[in-house]
C-alpha cells in the first residue's frame, strides 16, 4: 500500500523556557555559554565521584573508566520548605527531582511574563518529561547486597562474628531504607512533584527513549495539544545522573572519548563526553498563544519519529531509520528540507553515530531541491556540555528555539577540520563554528531550524520549528519576546545641556542601576538619551 500523506500538525507555539546547563544557573547565563564558545568541561568533582578510586588512563583497565572529565550542573541554592518538601527527606530525594523543580518555577514564571491573560487552569496544564536514569538506585538498594559481603568475608575466611561486624560497617555507608526512598528515587516523580507542586491536574509522566527521551516527551506533549487533552504543556528533558555507575555503562561500551574533548563531526573525533542539563518549555497551541497575547519563541511545525528496524546490533545507529524521522517530520510540517537553515544535530561525537547522523542529513538534504553550495549551518551543543543523555534533546532544541529567536547562528565547538563525510564544498551543510547573525536569503518563508535526537534501541527523533511571525490580528506586537542580553558589558550614552544635568543624568542612572537586576533594565528606565555633544 503506498504511503498516505500525513495531516499537517498543529502549530505548537514555545511560550516560556527555563534551563539549568553545566556553568549556568538560569535561560540567560545559558544562552551566554552558547554563544560565548565557553567549554565547562571540568575533571570528576567529588560529589560525582572520586579520581583516585575509578580513573585509569588505559580503556579496558577492569574495573576503572578512562576519562576523568566531564561537564556538570553548577551548585543552586534551594529551599525544600519553599517546594513543600520536608527536609529530613532530601537524603532520600534524587537531585533531578529538586533541580525539576526549580526549572519548572523557571519556566511558568517565563511562560506567565507579559501575558494578559491568566495561565490555563490546571485541569488543564499537562508535565511530560524525558527522564531515565536513577541516580539513587544504586545507593538506596546497596544493603540488599548484604548477603553478598557475607558470604565473600566467609569465604575469604573471616570468622561469624568479625564477617557479620564488617558488613556493618559497610552499611554505614549507605543511607537507611524509610518510607521516602521509593518515590525519592522514582524517575517519573520528576513530573510527579511539578504536577503536585503546581496543582497541576492534566497528565504527567516521565518517557524513557535513552538518548531520545526529551524529544520523545517532547512528542507526546504535541500530541495532548493537538488533539485538546491540554492547552498548555511542560516538557523537556532531566539528567543530572553522572555517578560511577554511568561513567562505566559508557566506558563499556566504549562510547567516551580517550582524548577527553567532544568534537562531533570532526575530522578528529574519538567519543563523547558526559554532561549534564535540565531544559523545559512552555508550549500552547499557536492560535491560543497569539489569542492569549504570549511571547512566543518559535513555533514548532513537524515531528517524525521512527525505529530502525533490525540491524547489526541493538546499540548501533542506522542512518536508513534516521531518514525516515527526518522525512516524516518534514512531511508533517509541509515544507521540504531546502528550507532548513540550521540543523542542531545528535552529533555525538562518536565515529559510528557522526557517520551515520551525516549519511543520514545528506540522503534527506541533498535532495531538497535548493541549490547554492553550504547552505544550512550543522551544530551540536554536545561539543560544549557534552551528551546529557535523556536531556540531550532538549538541550538542543533549546539552542536552535533561541537561535531562531535571536536570529543568530550559534557556535559548535571543536570542530575546525571537519568530517570527510561531510564532502566540504559539495554538501549542502557546513559546520558553523563561530557565533554570526543568521542572514536569511528564504524570500517570503520565516527562519527554520531542526533538531534530531537519537536512542539506544534504534529510537529516532526529528523536530524542525521556525522563527514567529507574528498575524496581523495579535495586537500590539505582544507576539514578540524580549531578546537576551550575551554582551559582557553595557555602553551608556548620557548627554545634557548642561554640566549639572549631566552630572545629575549620572547620579540618576546610578540610583536606576541598584534598584533594577540587569543593566538593559536600567538604561531603559533611565530614559532614553538625547543625541548631541556632552557637556
Amino acid at each position: 500500500m503506498p504511503n498516505q500523506p500525513l495531516p499537517g500538525r498543529v502549530p505548537i507555539a514555545i511560550v516560556g523556557l527555563g534551563a539549568l546547563l553545566p556553568d549556568a544557573r538560569d535561560l540567560e547565563q545559558s544562552w551566554r555559554l552558547i554563544l560565548g564558545r565557553r567549554d565547562p568541561m571540568q575533571d570528576i568533582p567529588p560529589t560525582r565521584w572520586l579520581i583516585d578510586d575509578y580513573y585509569h588512563p588505559v580503556p579496558g583497565t577492569p574495573e576503572k573508566v578512562y576519562t576523568r572529565r566531564g561537564a556538570f550542573v553548577p551548585a543552586v541554592d534551594f529551599d525544600p520548605l519553599a517546594y513543600g518538601i520536608p527536609p529530613h527527606t532530601l537524603a532520600s530525594t534524587d537531585t533531578a527531582q529538586l533541580l525539576a523543580l526549580l526549572v519548572a518555577d523557571q519556566v511558568l514564571r517565563d511562560a506567565a511574563s507579559g501575558r494578559d491573560a491568566a495561565r490555563p487552569s490546571g485541569d488543564r496544564v499537562a508535565v511530560i518529561l524525558g527522564s531515565s536514569a536513577l541516580g539513587l538506585l544504586a545507593e538506596s538498594t546497596a544493603r540488599t547486597q548484604r548477603p553478598v559481603w557475607l558470604k565473600a568475608l566467609r569465604e575469604h575466611g573471616l570468622p561469624e562474628t568479625e564477617a557479620r561486624a564488617v558488613c556493618d560497617r559497610i552499611a554505614t555507608h549507605f543511607p537507611d531504607s524509610n518510607e521516602d526512598v521509593f518515590p525519592g528515587l522514582l524517575s517519573n516523580v520528576v513530573a510527579g512533584r511539578i504536577a503536585a507542586h503546581f496543582d497541576l491536574h492534566g497528565t504527567n509522566h516521565t518517557t524513557d527513549a535513552a538518548c531520545a527521551s526529551s524529544l520523545a516527551a517532547l512528542s507526546t506533549a504535541l500530541d495532548e495539544l493537538s488533539f485538546g487533552r491540554a492547552d498548555l504543556v511542560i516538557s523537556g528533558g532531566v539528567d543530572v545522573t553522572n555517578d560511577i555507575g554511568m561513567f562505566y555503562c559508557f566506558t563499556t561500551t566504549p562510547a567516551l572519548s580517550p582524548t577527553q574533548e567532544c568534537r562531533p563531526f570532526s575530522e578528529e573525533a574519538d567519543g563523547t563526553m558526559l554532561g549534564e542539563a535540565v531544559v523545559m518549555f512552555a508550549l500552547k497551541r499557536l492560535a491560543d498563544a497569539e489569542r492569549d497575547g504570549d511571547g512566543i519563541y518559535a513555533v514548532v511545525r513537524g515531528l517524525g519519529t521512527s525505529s530502525d528496524g533490525r540491524g547489526a546490533a541493538i546499540y548501533n545507529p542506522r542512518a536508513q531509520g534516521q531518514v525516515l524521522a527526518l522525512r516524516r517530520a518534514y512531511d508533517e510540517a509541509g515544507y521540504a528540507p531546502g528550507t532548513v537553515e540550521l540543523v542542531e544535530a545528535h552529533g555525538t561525537g562518536t565515529t559510528a553515530g557522526d557517520q551515520a547522523e551525516l549519511t543520514a542529513l545528506s540522503e534527506v538534504y541533498e535532495t531538497a531541491g535548493r541549490d547554492g553550495g553550504q547552505w544550512c549551518a550543522l551544530g551540536s551543543v554536545k561539543s560544549q556540555i557534552g551528551h546529557a543523555k535523556s536531556a540531550a534533546g532538549a538541550a538542543g532544541l533549546l539552542k536552535a528555539v533561541l537561535a531562531l529567536h535571536h536570529k543568530v547562528l550559534p557556535p559548535t565547538l571543536h570542530a575546525e577540520r571537519p568530517h570527510p563525510a561531510l564532502r566540504t564544498g559539495t554538501s549542502p551543510f557546513y559546520l558553523n563554528t563561530s557565533t554570526r547573525p543568521w542572514v536569511h536569503t528564504g524570500g517570503g518563508t520565516p527562519r527554520r531550524a531542526a533538531v534530531s535526537s537519537f536512542g539506544f534501541g534504534g529510537s529516532n527523533f526529528h523536530v524542525t520549528l521556525e522563527e514567529h511571525r507574528p498575524s496581523g490580528d495579535v495586537r500590539d506586537g505582544r507576539g514578540d519576546r524580549p531578546r537576551l542580553r550575551t554582551a559582557p558589558t553595557e555602553l551608556f550614552l548620557l548627554s545634557a545641556d548642561s554640566g549639572d544635568e549631566l552630572r545629575e543624568r549620572i547620579e540618576q542612572l546610578r540610583r536606576t542601576a541598584a534598584s533594577r537586576p540587569s543593566p538593559a533594565a536600567a538604561r531603559t528606565a533611565s530614559g532614553p538619551a538625547r543625541t548631541g555633544a556632552s557637556r
